[in-house]
C-alpha cells in the first residue's frame, strides 16, 4: 500500500489534496498538522481518522525538527506533498521573521529529515507565483524563467522555499519538484485572501448580520483564477506523470480578470445585489502588491496533460455557498 504525507492537511488545499487522493487512489493518507491548528476543513474526515482508516493525523510544526524526523519516521512516504506554510501575504508585512522562518528553514528542516531517513520519496515542494512579485506587463504571461521581484516577505520566503527544494533535488538528488502555483481559490479559503473575505461580507449582508457594505483593499491587481480542486488534481499528477525530479513548473488557471471585476461576479449573484454598496478600507491594502499575476503554463500542461476544468463562475458561486453554510450555521466571524 502506498502512503502519502501532507504537511499542512488542515489547509484549504490539504484538506482538498487528501479528499482528492482518498476519492482516486487506494493510498493510506498521512496529514500533518500542529496541535493547535484548526480542524473546520478536516471535520468530514475525523470519523475515518478515528477510525484509524486511511487517514491519519500527525502532530508536527516546521519549526520543530524532532517533530519532522518523528513524522517521516511514522509515515515512511513514497510521497510527500509539502504544503505547509505561513501563507498570508498581508500577515507577512506584520510577522515577517516567523515568515521566512517557517517556510524557509522549516522547508529546510523537512527536506532534512527526509533525507537522513534513508527514504527516498517523491516530493512536491510548494512555492508561489508570489515570487515572481511586480512583473512587468511586456513580460506577460508568466513563464518559469521570469525573474524574481518579491512584493513581500511571504513572496521572498516563497523563493527560499523555492530554491531549496530546487537544491535538494541537484545536490542530494532527493526526488523533488517545486510548483508555483498562481491564485486558486474555491470552498474552504481563509478569510484573508481577498475573494474569500469578500464572499463572507456578502453572505453575512444576506443574513442581516452586517450593514451592506463590501469593503475592500486594491481592486485593480490583475489575477488568473484556478480552482482549487483543479490545483490538487496538478500536484497528484507532478508525482505520478512521469515525474522529473528537480523540474519546477507554474500551474494556473486560464481566466483572468482583476480583483474589482471578481467581486462584481460575486455581488451579481447575491441575493442583495440591488443593496451591497463597496467602500476601500486602508486596512486592507498591502505596503506593495503583487499586481500583474497572469501565468503561462504550457510547460507543465506539455509535460503531464494536465488543464483546468472547473469555470471561474462555479468556483466563485461555490465559495459563496460555503461561507453561506458557515454563515446559516450560527457560526461568529470577524468582519476582517
Amino acid at each position: 500500500m502506498k502512503k502519502a504525507l501532507i504537511t499542512g492537511i488542515t489547509g484549504m488545499v490539504g484538506s482538498h489534496l487528501c479528499d482528492f487522493l482518498l476519492a482516486n487512489t487506494d493510498w493510506d493518507i498521512y496529514g500533518m498538522c500542529r496541535w493547535r491548528s484548526p480542524l473546520d476543513n478536516v471535520e468530514h474526515l475525523l470519523d475515518m481518522a478515528n477510525r484509524k482508516e486511511r487517514v491519519y493525523f500527525l502532530n508536527g510544526d516546521l519549526n520543530d525538527y524532532v517533530s519532522l524526523i518523528n513524522i517521516v519516521e511514522e509515515s515512511e512516504p513514497d510521497y510527500v506533498f509539502h504544503l505547509a506554510a505561513q501563507s498570508y501575504p498581508k500577515t507577512s508585512f506584520s510577522s515577517p521573521i516567523d515568515t521566512l522562518q517557517t517556510n524557509i528553514t522549516g522547508t529546510a528542516r523537512l527536506l532534512e529529515a527526509i533525507r537522513r531517513s534513508g527514504l527516498d520519496p517523491l516530493i512536491h515542494v510548494c512555492s508561489s507565483s508570489e515570487v515572481f512579485g511586480r512583473v512587468p506587463r511586456e513580460k506577460l504571461p508568466i513563464n518559469e524563467e521570469c525573474g524574481f521581484h518579491p512584493a513581500s516577505p511571504y513572496a521572498i520566503s516563497k523563493i527560499g522555499t523555492d530554491m531549496i527544494g530546487r537544491f535538494h533535488a541537484e545536490a542530494y538528488k532527493q526526488k523533488i519538484m517545486v510548483t508555483r502555483m498562481f491564485t486558486h481559490t474555491g470552498p474552504r479559503r481563509g478569510d484573508v485572501f481577498a475573494e474569500s473575505t469578500f464572499a463572507k461580507q456578502i453572505a453575512m449582508i444576506e443574513h442581516g448580520l452586517i450593514p451592506p457594505v463590501v469593503k475592500t483593499g486594491n481592486l485593480d491587481s490583475m489575477r488568473t483564477w484556478s480552482d482549487v480542486r483543479d490545483a490538487v488534481r496538478a500536484y497528484y499528477m507532478l508525482l505520478t506523470v512521469n515525474p522529473v525530479p528537480g523540474q519546477y513548473y507554474n500551474i494556473g488557471g486560464t481566466y483572468s480578470c482583476t480583483v474589482g471585476d471578481m467581486l462584481k461576479f460575486l455581488i451579481s449573484v447575491s441575493t442583495a445585489k440591488d443593496d451591497i454598496r463597496v467602500e476601500t478600507d486602508a486596512e486592507r491594502l498591502r505596503p506593495l502588491d503583487a499586481d500583474l499575476q497572469v501565468p503561462d503554463t504550457s510547460k507543465f500542461g506539455a509535460h503531464t496533460g494536465w488543464k483546468p476544468e472547473i469555470p471561474f463562475e462555479t468556483t466563485m458561486t461555490d465559495l459563496l455557498d460555503y461561507w453561506r453554510t458557515r454563515v446559516r450555521a450560527g457560526k461568529g466571524f470577524l468582519t476582517r
